[in-house]
């Protein structure tokens, strides 16, 4: 969730709850910016996870990448052509049974993208990993 959103809920709630003005923007700002600090202590957290010489801490997100295209190739590629293969041979494989639970791969795969967006923000701001 990103803090504008939470900062938004948050909002919400104090607009429900306090009713002096001045302590409801004060309550607001503090809120903010606590958010802000979070968010600079994991962007800090993980460039430091990108420095560290041990490939399995450096290296977990660009697995999991690789886990997150190879599942969705395999079943958007390679089992599409391999049944139609099946088909046009006179095979009867049913492949297409093949359950596939994209909900759960798209939760690891967006988390990524969005990390990796992070990511994008360091390089252009000159922090390079090893």
């Amino acid at each position: 969730m990103s803090i504008t959103k939470i900062a938004e809920v948050a909002n919400n709630v104090l607009d429900k709850f306090v009713q002096d003005k001045d302590l409801k923007e004060q309550l607001s700002h503090d809120l903010q910016k606590e958010l802000i600090s979070l968010d600079k202590a994991q962007i800090g957290l993980n460039a430091e996870e990108a420095k560290n010489g041990n490939w399995f801490v450096s290296s977990w997100r660009p697995c999991i990448g690789y886990v997150c295209g190879f599942s969705l190739c395999t079943h958007y590629i390679i089992l599409p052509i391999a049944t139609w293969i099946a088909v046009v041979s006179g095979t009867d494989l049913q492949l297409e049974k093949l359950e596939f639970d994209f909900s759960q791969l798209t939760t690891i795969l967006l988390s990524l993208l969005g990390m990796s967006s992070l990511r994008t923000f360091e390089k252009t701001k000159g922090v390079h990993s090893k």
